[in-house]
């Protein structure tokens, strides 16, 4: 659960960047006011903060009462019909190979522990793991600080300075966080440090420049 909540926590802050760093840039692109650009990176971190930990809060709490309701389902079929229940389960043993005689036999040392029994069918019937249910408040919590620090490294040039110099400030903070962002995603995934902080500077890069691209032209159209 731990592992799981820094990696949520890492892909979090990525988003973050991402999202920030685009809003901040576009605006840039289309207004020299600094103002404007803080009061839209300000905006735009709280809005994606809140939206995150929102949607961690349902979906985990979804999935969770999801899982609760499949083992309720399955513990009431064991208290109905255990012998039932013991041939299944002897049947899933054979299915994976074990010889017949001794699935029987498994089958029925497991079926005398009720505990034992439920959450071995909720394993290999429903491919469910009972013990694997997060804290909805905790997976909300974890998404609203990450995706927040994430947005506030391209924002914090805009307190100390302003024009060109504030817009290249952000493009070196944000080119920094999402190779060290992508390089931790990396050693996480095992897929190359090298590769996917390349990936994550591309993205960052690509949508960062369009943003910037998209706003200076709105606000050469608007003047």
């Amino acid at each position: 659960m731990q592992g799981n909540a820094v990696r949520a926590g890492v892909l979090g802050a990525g988003d973050g960047l991402t999202t920030n760093i685009s809003v901040i840039l576009g605006v840039a692109g289309a207004t020299t006011d600094t103002s404007t650009v803080r009061l839209a990176g300000i905006a735009s971190l709280l809005a994606g903060a809140f939206s995150m930990a929102a949607g961690e809060l349902v979906s985990v709490r979804a999935h969770d009462e999801l899982v609760q309701h499949e083992i309720n389902v399955e513990r009431r079929e064991l208290s109905d019909d255990p012998t039932g229940e013991q041939l299944e389960l002897a049947t899933m043993y054979r299915a994976r190979g074990v010889p017949s005689a001794d699935a029987t036999t498994v089958a029925r040392i497991l079926m005398a522990n009720p505990a034992l029994a439920l959450d071995t069918h909720a394993r290999l019937e429903l491919g469910i793991d009972p013990g694997d249910t997060g804290s909805s408040r905790q997976a909300a919590a974890v998404s609203f600080l990450s995706f927040a620090l994430g947005a506030v490294l391209p924002l914090l040039p805009w307190f100390f300075t302003t024009g060109t110099p504030a817009v290249l400030s952000s493009i070196v903070i944000g080119a920094l966080a999402a190779l060290a962002l992508g390089a931790t995603i990396g050693s996480f995934s095992e897929q190359g440090v090298w590769r996917t902080a390349g990936r994550q500077f591309l993205a960052v890069t690509v949508a960062a420049s369009v943003t910037f691209g998209v706003g200076h032209l709105l606000g050469v159209g608007a003047s």
